[in-house]
């Protein structure tokens, strides 16, 4: 037992030694199915289903522990030790449980609050959350916002929250392709089409959720205006202003005529697919956009095909700063977070720890460049595995059936293979689970635009 462990420590600080002991005692005879089985969301839902637990019985085969890939998961929902012990108390592990904490010290799951399920034979099928940071806060009506940066030194307009209305039709909630305003979900809100000045512009209404605070939310708010007052580039979303009043918050960009990468790839709305030459031109114009970034000190922390967005003459625009992190000292090294944000089927296993590093970022491009080559979405709940970059495992394992040209998105014809096999290749290199062994964001764009100019050859 490490005495610095208490039950309050999360469980993604829990040092490799004491991990390394619970994989000992939980991974023989599944006994980690024990524990996978009893979690729950802070909603009272089970939080793992049957398709979860193959997808963690799949990491024996690459040799790897299913009971430390579990805490690395589970920990993004900031669980603590407490809850562990109490589950495997609940299991009978005593054993593994006084690893963490001396067990008649650990305080009881009915004190802890703590809902200890059934076994996984009874999990209904859910995807994994993409954001479980916080238990939910207390009801708030009203937000209460701090005192906004005028935009006369943002360089921004402010608008009236009324005139915002005015262009959306009230914030018409039909989808723009009925007749409404909605144009889909971004990150912490919904967003709408307008005209604006007879510009056509898009409105993100940041919405209160039940697992972000709603002081979180106005930094959020703060956040993406501050940094996209500071960094402008080719590839870059614009942002033509926001409204601000005590109890919304809208963020208005300019708007993207071809949607998001995510929507293009998926053909959504009878769209028609993206040659492969396109794609490679998205994936260098985002390689262009994350390069500033890192040059200017920014981390995005959410990369994703869904925050890319594609203008008229499909140039990719990185989107949705919220999450953003710039270094206080201008310096692009690791920093660490008490909360762990970002998307889960992007997320490198740093950033589950809380690790805030560009190499983060280059991890998360590396998903994307597998859904260009594939046209697959990041997670399926009905896959095998379930997340994308699971599947080169696959590919990789000259004992399976998925061979690369089986990959490649079949609704693609203009691709030749050594060009795949280039962007593939830098995907894997992108993916390595070790930070310091992936390449920087510039030199994923060297290789990239060694493709581009390949294909502009022929």
């Amino acid at each position: 037992m490490n005495s610095s462990i208490t039950s309050s420590t999360y469980i993604r600080h829990l040092g490799y030694g004491a991990r390394r002991k619970l994989s000992d005692f939980l991974d023989p005879q599944d006994r980690w199915k024990d524990v996978l089985g009893s979690i729950r969301r802070p909603s009272g839902d089970f939080m793992y289903s049957r398709l979860h637990e193959k997808r963690f019985e799949r990491l024996v085969a690459q040799g790897k522990s299913p009971t430390q890939e579990l805490l690395d998961d589970w920990g993004t929902s900031n669980s603590t030790v407490g809850e562990l012990v109490d589950i495997l108390k609940s299991h009978q592990l005593l054993a593994a449980a006084s690893v963490l904490l001396p067990v008649e010290d650990v305080t009881s799951a009915e004190s802890q609050h703590i809902s200890v399920a059934p076994p996984a034979s009874a999990l209904p099928t859910r995807l994994l959350g993409e954001r479980e940071e916080q238990p939910p806060p207390a009801v708030t009506c009203v937000l209460q916002p701090q005192a906004p940066v005028e935009d006369t030194e943002l360089g921004l307009s402010r608008f009236p929250y009324s005139e915002l209305m005015e262009i959306t039709g009230n914030f018409d909630d039909r989808s723009a392709s009925c007749g409404g305003s909605r144009l889909g979900e971004g990150g912490f809100g919904t967003v709408y089409k307008g005209l604006l000045n007879n510009r056509p512009v898009a409105v993100k209404k940041l919405n209160p959720m039940e697992n972000m605070p709603l002081d979180e939310l106005q930094d959020q708010f703060n956040q993406e205006i501050q940094t996209l007052q500071v960094l402008k580039h080719e590839n870059l979303v614009n942002m033509v202003g926001f409204s601000y009043d005590e109890q919304h918050l809208c963020l208005v960009y300019a708007f993207m005529a071809n949607g998001s990468l995510l929507d293009r790839l998926a053909c959504s709305d009878g769209s028609p697919p993206l040659s492969w030459r396109r794609r490679c031109s998205i994936a260098e114009g985002t390689a262009r956009g994350l390069e500033y970034l890192h040059q200017n000190h920014h981390i995005h922390r959410d990369v994703k095909s869904a925050n890319i967005l594609l203008d008229e003459n499909f140039v990719a625009k990185i989107s949705d700063f919220g999450l953003t992190r710039a270094s206080a000292k201008r310096t692009s090294t690791t920093m660490m977070t008490e909360r762990i944000v970002g998307t889960r089927a992007y997320m490198a296993p740093e950033a589950l720890r809380g690790e805030i590093t560009p190499k983060s970022d280059v991890y998360s491009f590396g998903v994307v460049l597998l859904e260009i080559l594939s046209g697959l979405a990041p997670a399926d709940e009905n896959r095998e595995p379930q997340f994308l970059m699971e599947m080169r495992h696959d590919i990789d394992d000259e004992d399976e059936e998925l061979t690369l040209q089986d990959f490649v998105d079949k609704k693609m014809s203009d691709w030749e293979l050594s060009q795949v096999e280039s962007v593939y290749c830098l995907a894997s290199n992108c993916l390595h689970d070790r930070k310091n062994r992936r390449p920087t964001i510039k030199q994923v764009l060297s290789e990239i635009h060694g493709v581009v100019k390949t294909i502009s050859l022929e």
